[in-house]
């Protein structure tokens, strides 16, 4: 078997806690310099609540949260159409993110809506057609079905993609339009 080469992460790399520890050699460069990703001083700490005015803590107290924002605030944040979700200044999908600005989205109707006269108004219409002559009054029932699907499209930063939404009634595209026209304003 080869030789091992020595763990750079090992050995005498400071004291836990200390500056150096866990890094190879040499890091940080000079003591008190922060490490790759940490701030250069310890950020200040945020508002403590105290019980009775008295300056002491109260106890277990939860981190504030930040405040939870409407669908539509935030820099683009709450926006979905399939597998397309915007999240912040980027547009994730399966084939990896793209830039939200300069993005041109487009949207195709795929579906279509069928009205037709249901069999149980045709059943009903001939028997009391032989009644009295108002059960022609139940070809006038109507149902209608959407099938299909509404295509969206995304071009940005040279990568394209595309999804389906499925169409189950006849205001799926005016939906869809309106999703499409908020991303839009959110590309420019």
């Amino acid at each position: 078997m080869s030789e091992q080469q020595p763990n750079p992460y090992s050995g005498d790399n400071g004291a836990p806690g200390g500056p150096g520890y866990g890094y190879p050699q040499g890091y940080p460069a000079t003591p008190g310099t922060p490490g790759y990703g940490y701030p250069a001083t310890p950020p200040a700490p945020g508002y403590q609540p105290t019980v009775g005015g008295a300056g002491i803590p109260a106890p277990g107290q939860p981190p504030m949260m930040p405040p939870v924002q409407p669908a539509g605030y935030g820099g683009g944040s709450g926006l979905a159409l399939g597998d397309i979700t915007i999240a912040g200044d980027q547009i994730m999908t399966p084939s990896g993110p793209m830039p939200l600005k300069g993005a041109m989205w487009n949207a195709s109707d795929l579906s279509r809506t069928e009205t037709k006269i249901p069999a149980h108004a045709i059943v009903l219409a001939v028997i009391f057609f032989l009644f009295c002559l108002l059960g022609l009054l139940f070809l006038l029932m109507k149902e209608k079905t959407t099938t299909g699907y509404i295509q969206v499209t995304v071009t940005s930063g040279g990568r394209h993609h595309s999804t389906m939404i499925p169409a189950v009634d006849a205001s799926t595209y005016p939906w869809v339009m309106q999703q499409i026209n908020y991303a839009r304003s959110l590309s420019i």
